[in-house]
């Protein structure tokens, strides 16, 4: 009897702690008859061994961003990746927010600015002239890393210009919604393209940053049917630029004073957050499962 096939869920080094949280996943697809393995995406491993790449906890990769794109075209020329090249490289930008809300999606109001930029204290002050307070995120970043809040005052847009000009990297300026203190970030976790389960990740007093790293925590929440509703037309929006279906993704909301906006699609490595749902868990590996079969029937017949 032959070893069963594997599938790679793609990890960094160091394991991050908090991807303990992957283990229904794999116990969930060892249960459907598959090895499953969790090499960091820039080890020396065979990725053509494996039946499929599930990119997971590759929480590294916004610091080598081209060598991480580059490794997603190998590995997909070599065995099944998801997801695959194209929607990594459109969603590790967060410039396709604009493009989302180009498609009717609610995003806050957004300026897009570089350091290299001729017009930047111009813009940056016109943009905050209304605003009490300012957040500052980098267009590729995670973890809330270089992010800024600060206030509209005269020394607040100062530091605010410097810092985009400390970074080679593109920012994107919006009014600081201070509900996330309270209410904290929400995100509806989606598979195969339907909505599984919600979680709302509230940070620590005083802060804004909605990560574990930083002192946040994490509980159940039930979307109702505005974020549900604003859930699908991100999707829905995403799949029509894209061409293809989303195997799995997070929704992330935060909520203005005119309702829910999207703060992001999370389409590269999410945390699904699967213990507060295993029913997930499931779910995601059963979606995997029939995409390799898919894929299998496809090489097959060509």
């Amino acid at each position: 009897m032959g070893q069963p096939a594997r599938i790679a869920l793609a990890s960094c080094d160091p394991y991050p702690l908090v991807a303990d949280d992957e283990e229904p996943l794999r116990i969930a697809l060892r249960q459907r008859g598959y090895a499953v393995v969790d090499p960091a995406w820039d080890a020396d491993f065979d990725w053509s061994s494996c039946a499929a790449v599930l990119i997971r906890c590759t929480w590294d990769y916004q610091t080598r961003c081209d060598e991480f794109l580059a490794w997603c075209e190998r590995v997909s020329a070599v065995t099944l990746l998801l997801h695959g090249p194209r929607i990594v490289r459109w969603n590790v930008d967060k410039r396709y927010l604009a493009q989302l809300e180009q498609r009717g999606v609610p995003i806050a109001d957004t300026t897009w600015l570089a350091g290299h930029d001729a017009d930047l204290e111009a813009r940056l002050t016109t943009a905050v002239r209304s605003w009490e307070r300012g957040f500052l995120k980098p267009v590729v970043g995670a973890n809330a890393s270089d992010t800024l809040r600060f206030v509209c005052g005269a020394g607040g847009v100062a530091s605010a210009i410097a810092h985009v000009r400390s970074h080679a990297g593109a920012f994107m300026l919006q009014p600081y919604l201070k509900a996330v203190e309270s209410q904290g970030e929400l995100s509806i976790i989606v598979i195969d393209g339907e909505p599984s389960h919600a979680i709302r990740k509230v940070p620590a007093a005083g802060d804004y940053r909605v990560q574990e790293d930083w002192g946040a925590r994490d509980e159940p929440w039930q979307a109702d049917a505005a974020a549900l509703a604003l859930a699908r037309k991100a999707l829905a929006a995403a799949n029509a630029i894209l061409g293809e279906r989303l195997l799995y993704g997070r929704v992330d909301l935060l909520t203005s004073d005119a309702g829910y906006v999207l703060n992001e699609l999370e389409l590269v490595e999410p945390a699904l957050f699967f213990r507060h749902s295993t029913e997930t868990a499931e779910r995601l590996a059963a979606a995997l499962v029939a995409r390799i079969r898919d894929a299998r029937v496809l090489t097959t017949s060509s």
